[in-house]
């Protein structure tokens, strides 16, 4: 009789947890203040910003020989729906450069520096515009490579090569600061500047602008700019992850455009409201304050999203996924390997666009730090345990 009254209770607690299991599943997503309506409603302010500024600068440009902006791209975990800290989201916005008539962008990897971001110069060259083939707008310039320095001066703006250049080389603070002022001129001329103060913030690499409301409430925007490799969705930017100052004429690949395909491919491929992003927005908010970084908790959810069924990330689905994040990212801990989503991964969608060569690169152990410094590597796994 003691043994069937033991059994009971175990079927009863058995059942019990598998009640409390249930009602987590059902009730823990509901209960989390999701960032993504209000981060949506600021990201479109801050997207229609930026167009209005752009199709101002694109005038500004016009009659020079300053790189040529592109419409803006959005970029980042504001964007994209997921940032940690909603209070303190910073909106990235990408412009793309293109070169100016008479001169060519050419892209040259940096093998001199060893890190975990492969860095590139832009070299800038100019390029014959004597041939019959000119474009409308480019008759009546003057060909940089076969006219007399005097006929040049008198006669259009400078090159390039002569105002954001260090010798050959497209100079990253040069043209932070050229953008910066032009900016500045641009935003004056838009109706926004009756619902904005606009303050520009200093800095090298990007221009960084905090616009308030009459209300208060500040919008942070970062704007980086960068130059295409090939037709793909990868980018060499100003924006640099390090921790150290490279020099001026060092740009920084950057995949935050192919990121942004990546999650809005995946929300296509899965249930309706997929709660990928929202997996990603919890574990980025726990790991707040700890030595894990948001690229690694985005870079192992990116390969899990390969890996696992797009149905799988439903709500019902939601517990088990966070499981999986962090023992996946336990596992790479204890591996002292997380391999970059980009370089050398097979599972790659089709939609994304890389530059020749990179699913059959090497790929880069973003926890190369780990395997070098064993001391990091155990306060790695200490900080994970009390997690």
């Amino acid at each position: 009789v003691e043994e069937e009254e033991e059994r009971q209770r175990d079927r009863g607690s058995a059942a019990e947890g598998l009640d409390i299991s249930r009602d987590l599943e059902r009730i823990f997503p509901r209960c989390i203040k999701w960032p993504l309506q209000r981060l949506a409603k600021r990201s479109r302010k801050v997207e229609e910003l930026g167009s209005e500024v752009l199709r101002v600068f694109q005038v500004f440009v016009t009659q020079s020989f300053f790189p040529v902006p592109q419409a803006a791209i959005v970029v980042g975990s504001a964007f994209e729906g997921w940032s940690p800290q909603e209070d303190e989201a910073v909106y990235c916005l990408l412009v793309p450069l293109k070169p100016p008539p008479g001169h060519t962008f050419h892209l040259e990897l940096d093998n001199t520096r060893e890190n975990s971001e492969r860095n590139f110069w832009i070299h800038v060259q100019q390029e014959c515009t004597c041939t019959s083939e000119q474009r409308e707008e480019e008759e009546n310039m003057l060909c940089f490579l076969h006219h007399p320095k005097k006929d040049l001066r008198r006669n259009q703006a400078p090159s390039l090569l002569d105002t954001l250049c260090t010798k050959t080389y497209l100079d990253v603070h040069k043209t932070a600061h050229w953008f910066q002022r032009f900016v500045r001129g641009a935003f004056m001329l838009l109706p926004q500047t009756h619902h904005y103060n606009m303050k520009v913030l200093p800095s090298n690499r990007l221009c960084k602008l905090l616009l308030t409301t009459f209300s208060g409430k500040t919008l942070p925007v970062e704007i980086i700019f960068g130059v295409q490799q090939g037709d793909s969705d990868v980018f060499v930017v100003s924006q640099t992850t390090e921790a150290t100052f490279p020099p001026s004429t060092v740009w920084s690949e950057s995949f935050a455009v192919a990121e942004v395909k990546l999650f809005r491919h995946m929300a296509t491929q899965g249930p309706r409201g997929s709660y990928h992003l929202k997996c990603l927005h919890l574990c980025t908010r726990i790991l707040v304050g700890t030595a894990f970084s948001t690229y690694i908790l985005k870079t192992v959810v990116m390969h899990l999203l390969t890996t696992t069924a797009p149905s799988a990330w439903c709500r019902r689905d939601f517990l088990p996924r966070l499981e999986d994040i962090m023992r996946h990212l336990h596992h790479c801990l204890q591996d002292k390997r997380l391999d970059h989503f980009f370089l050398g991964n097979k599972n790659m969608p089709r939609e994304i666009n890389l530059p020749p060569g990179f699913q059959t690169a090497e790929p880069i152990n973003l926890f190369k730090h780990l395997v070098q410094d064993p001391y990091a590597h155990e306060k790695a796994l200490c900080e994970f345990r009390e997690l």
